[in-house]
């Protein structure tokens, strides 16, 4: 019985130290200050270059967080644990897309 419960609350554990989602991962928060100078132009060319540095960073944690899945099953241990993941970078870039969208809004851009 105490076998198993200490089993259990492992793999609870390390289910909970996987790398998370993408879509989990709240974004930074990014002042539309250091925008609202740039035309709507200079503006649609900034949200571009962010959402696609936040598509390549958040397929890369999707990446970790399978890896992650794999081998919690197959070694008890998240791969993300010991070489790391792209969480921070998520957020960023999250925080970076929401800051120009603002900054598009208040600049009155389409």
């Amino acid at each position: 019985m105490l076998k198993n419960l200490l089993i259990t609350g492992l793999a609870i554990a390390m289910l909970s130290a996987c790398a998370t989602r993408p879509e989990s991962i709240p974004a930074s928060y990014v002042s539309h200050e250091k925008y609202t100078d740039n035309d709507c132009t200079k503006l649609a060319s900034l949200i571009s270059d962010a959402r696609a540095e936040l598509t390549k960073f958040s397929e890369m944690q999707n990446s970790k967080a399978n890896v992650d899945a794999a081998s919690v099953f197959f070694v008890l241990i998240p791969a993300s644990k010991l070489t790391g993941d792209s969480a921070a970078d998520v957020a960023k870039w999250k925080g970076e897309v929401e800051a120009i969208d603002t900054a598009r809004i208040k600049n009155k851009c389409k």
